[in-house]
């Protein structure tokens, strides 16, 4: 968890994440994301870093669900006509292999599956081709037919799509609540960084045990 004398996590208010003009977000819980033998642990990178996060993101979506909170279940899909041509050139001149890289959470394979957290018959499912949720998608109208204003963000990775997709929001005009311990990177350094830039722009920070206690409290 981040460093708490550099992160100050907002107390929030209850009127603020009132279930009628809230959703949660749940961005990017998928195989190759989360599971060691989804693409990215196959390539090394360390998911027991992650595991935390996601048990904090089951328990915002069983309170959201108690709460009557829309929850909105957001995932990468990828695929080879819908690949950036920017993000390939960007890889190549890392010394990277852009081919191999876009393989991820390709649409019709299971890596794009969403990993332990998993939406239900209530929830609302958003596929995205970049980063953020926002990014020609219907995630936007949707939130303004159901008049939400605010949202609470948590997922993987948080220096990523998280904060990509916080960045968004607060440019469309939307409050922005990032619930910090169900966020998470590979590198618990990284985490802490893009939480420390998302409180001082754009972001209020707060965590799984007080935004459950607000929801419990509407009940």
């Amino acid at each position: 968890m981040a460093d708490m004398a550099v992160i100050q996590l907002t107390q929030l208010q209850t009127p603020w994440i009132a279930p009628e003009r809230t959703a949660l977000c749940i961005i990017d819980v998928q195989l190759d994301f989360a599971s060691p033998i989804g693409l990215l642990g196959q390539f090394g990178l360390n998911m027991e870093a992650v595991q935390p996060a996601i048990e904090h993101c089951q328990a915002l979506v069983n309170a959201a669900h108690k709460a009557g909170v829309p929850v909105y279940f957001i995932g990468l899909k990828t695929a080879q006509n819908t690949d950036s041509a920017a993000w390939k050139q960007w890889m190549s001149r890392q010394g990277r292999d852009p081919e191999v890289e876009s393989a991820i959470c390709r649409e019709d394979t299971n890596g794009c599956d969403f990993y332990k957290v998993r939406p239900s018959a209530l929830d609302s499912v958003i596929y995205k081709t970049r980063y953020s949720a926002f990014h020609e998608t219907e995630f936007d109208q949707q939130l303004q037919l159901k008049n939400i204003d605010t949202l609470v963000f948590c997922g993987v990775t948080t220096e990523c799509c998280v904060e990509s997709s916080v960045r968004d929001a607060f440019h469309r005009d939307y409050h922005a609540i990032v619930a910090t311990d169900a966020c998470a990177a590979y590198e618990p350094h990284i985490h802490e960084a893009s939480l420390s830039a998302m409180a001082i722009n754009f972001a209020l920070l707060s965590n799984t045990k007080q935004i459950c206690s607000i929801w419990e409290k509407t009940l």
